[in-house]
C-alpha cells in the first residue's frame, strides 16, 4: 500500500479585507471603542482535507481566485494556515509564481547556487549540478547577467532546470509551464513523464485541461476556497468546464 507524501486536515487560510484607510492612532483607538469592523474574514482555503499518495500525480483545477496557489503555498510551507495540519512527507521541490526565489539583482549563476542553499544542498553539491542546470535550460549565453533582464520564459527555463536537477520527492508546478516556448514546453513534459515513471509525487495546477487530462489521473476543482470534486481527472475536468459552460452562458439578473 502507497505511503502518503502529502495529507491536509481539515486546513483553512483567511486573510482580511479591510474596508476603510484608518490613518492615525485616534482613528484606530476610536473605532476599537465603537467594536467598528473594519475589515472582514477572506478565506482563501476553507476546512480543505486532502490525501496524496506518494507516487500520485494530482491536477488542480478552477477559476483564478479558488485557492489554487495559496494551497500550493501551504502544501510548500510558504504559508501557514490558520486551522488545520499540513503533514508533507519528503523533499519538495516547487515552480510557484514567476521568479519566485530568485533574487533579481543576482545573476542565473549566483541564482543557481541561491536556490540550491535554501533547498539544503551545500555549494559542493551545487557545483556537481551546475553544467546540467545550465544545459537543460539553454541559457549559457545569459547565464552571468542579472536576472531581472530575463524574459518570463528565461525565469522559467531557469526555474525548471533548477527544480527537476535537484531530485525531489515531490514536484509542484502552479502554470509557470504556460509562458515557455513549444519546443521548451515539450522539454518539460517529456521530464515530468520521467519524473512520473520514477515514482515521484506531482501537483500541477494548470488552465491547460489537456495538461491535465494527460498527465494526472486524480484531479480536484477548487471553488471559494473548498474543494467541489476530487476523483479521475477526465470526470473532474468535464464537471468543471460544463459549470463553467453554464455559467458564463446563463443571463444575469436585472
Amino acid at each position: 500500500m502507497a505511503m502518503d507524501s502529502i495529507q491536509l486536515d481539515n486546513v483553512a487560510m483567511r486573510y482580511r479585507l479591510y474596508h476603510e484607510k484608518v490613518f492615525t492612532l485616534k482613528e484606530k483607538v476610536i473605532n476599537i471603542i465603537k467594536r467598528k469592523n473594519t475589515y472582514e474574514d477572506f478565506f482563501a482555503v476553507k476546512d480543505l482535507s486532502l490525501t496524496v499518495k506518494r507516487g500520485d500525480t494530482l491536477g488542480i483545477v478552477g477559476e483564478n481566485g479558488s485557492g489554487k496557489s495559496t494551497l500550493l503555498k501551504m502544501i510548500c510551507g510558504v504559508l501557514q494556515p490558520h486551522q488545520g495540519k499540513v503533514k508533507v512527507v519528503g523533499s519538495i521541490s516547487a515552480l510557484l509564481e514567476l521568479g519566485a526565489g530568485f533574487d533579481s539583482e543576482l545573476t542565473g549563476r549566483e541564482n543557481i547556487f541561491l536556490n540550491g542553499s535554501l533547498m539544503g544542498f551545500s555549494k559542493k553539491q551545487m557545483q556537481k549540478k551546475y553544467a546540467h542546470i545550465v544545459e537543460f535550460s539553454e541559457l549559457d549565453n545569459f547565464i552571468d547577467i542579472p536576472v531581472k533582464n530575463y524574459s518570463s520564459g528565461m525565469y522559467m527555463r531557469l526555474g525548471f532546470a533548477i527544480a527537476i536537477d535537484v531530485d525531489p520527492d515531490i514536484l509542484i508546478i502552479d502554470e509557470i509551464l504556460a509562458v515557455g516556448d513549444t519546443s521548451f514546453q515539450k522539454k518539460c513534459t517529456d521530464k515530468i513523464n520521467e519524473f512520473k515513471q520514477m515514482g515521484k509525487t506531482i501537483i500541477i495546477v494548470s488552465h491547460d485541461h489537456g495538461m491535465i487530462k494527460s498527465f494526472c489521473g486524480r484531479a480536484i476543482w477548487l471553488r471559494h476556497g473548498e474543494k467541489v470534486a476530487d476523483g479521475a481527472s477526465n470526470d473532474v475536468i468535464d464537471e468543471y468546464l460544463e459549470f463553467m459552460q453554464n455559467k458564463n452562458t446563463t443571463p444575469t439578473q436585472a
